[in-house]
């Protein structure tokens, strides 16, 4: 066994403890409180305490599996998230071609440009020749009702769910000195902080919310929660420099980015199910709702945790 299976076997032995006892309480909230299901919040606990069981036992195998897995398995994300961002959209049958070619030629372009490490295209991709394409294959239909709405909110479709979401597994492209095979660990470090930011964000609200921050895009987010969960998460990732080749003040002060970036990432995509008058993107993570539901904070994370990682700790 060598040192990045090591080092992150000791993470997964933190988290699995974790969720062993958020288990325990759950079960136990549940047989002395909601015997028949009936107390709506902790039938909820104990649904996303199962889907987070899952969900680590899916990112455990993709990193065990090395970068093949990881692109795998955000392939299958992004795909997923981009299914769930298309129901949502005012699409028309012109939009059908522009559609298919997100799904079948940008999505698998992006990772596989990824996959060879190719950064001088994989970085500008979608935010150029996809932006400027897709609207050519929709203009040429003629349709011009909605025109610039559809074309936006399939760009910003492509941008969050796959550009974004792609920069998880582009961090296994980085050369950093003395940290060579072990960028696997910085995807475990940028995922488990971002996680538990919201996770703590959540339990902090509960237990001394009281100033709401975005009543009309987030009613549940409170100042409270948003300060103790950030300032709590960027302590545990400051903790966590060992996975990472940060000293503990680096990884903090990217810990606090990345939570701060994440917060907001699921301010804004709130504000579109608002406007789409949905609560949840999807129903296919059983007390997570769908898979953007889950991503928002880290896409919005992602790609500045990639570049200041790229610009900071590469030659």
């Amino acid at each position: 066994m060598n040192a990045v299976q090591t080092d992150f076997l000791w993470l997964l032995a933190g988290i699995g403890s974790i969720l062993i006892v958020a288990s325990i309480t759950g079960y136990l909230l549940a047989w002395k409180y909601s015997p028949d299901g009936s107390n709506e919040a902790i039938e909820n606990l104990n649904a996303r305490i199962e889907a987070w069981w899952l969900m680590v036992i899916l990112l455990s195998i993709a990193f065990l599996g090395g970068k093949t897995g990881v692109l795998i398995l955000f392939a299958f994300c992004s795909f997923a998230a981009l299914r769930e961002f298309a129901t949502l959209t005012n699409t028309r049958q012109a939009d059908h071609v522009a559609l298919v070619g997100a799904f079948f030629v940008v999505l698998p372009i992006q990772y596989i440009s990824i996959g060879t490490g190719w950064y001088g295209f994989y970085s500008i991709f979608i935010p150029v020749w996809a932006f400027l394409l897709m609207p050519i294959a929709a203009a040429i239909r003629g349709d011009t009702n909605q025109f610039l709405v559809r074309v936006a909110e399939t760009q910003w479709a492509l941008m969050i769910c796959v550009f974004c979401a792609s920069h998880v597994p582009a961090l296994l492209n980085l050369e950093i000195e003395g940290y060579e095979g072990r960028n696997v660990l910085l995807i475990a470090f940028l995922v488990v902080v971002v996680q538990l930011s919201d996770v703590l964000q959540y339990v902090w609200g509960k237990l001394f919310g009281k100033t709401k921050v975005a009543p009309r895009l987030s009613p549940s987010k409170t100042l409270e929660g948003l300060v103790g969960g950030i300032a709590s998460a960027t302590l545990i990732g400051a903790s966590l420099w060992w996975l990472t080749p940060f000293t503990p003040l680096e990884a903090g002060a990217l810990s606090l980015v990345i939570t701060v970036m994440g917060f907001f990432g699921g301010l804004v995509m709130s504000a579109i199910k608002r406007d789409r008058g949905v609560k949840d993107w999807g129903h296919m993570i059983a007390g997570h709702g769908g898979f953007i539901d889950r991503l928002d904070s880290v896409v919005f994370s992602a790609p500045v945790f990639f570049h200041l990682v790229r610009f900071g700790w590469t030659p």
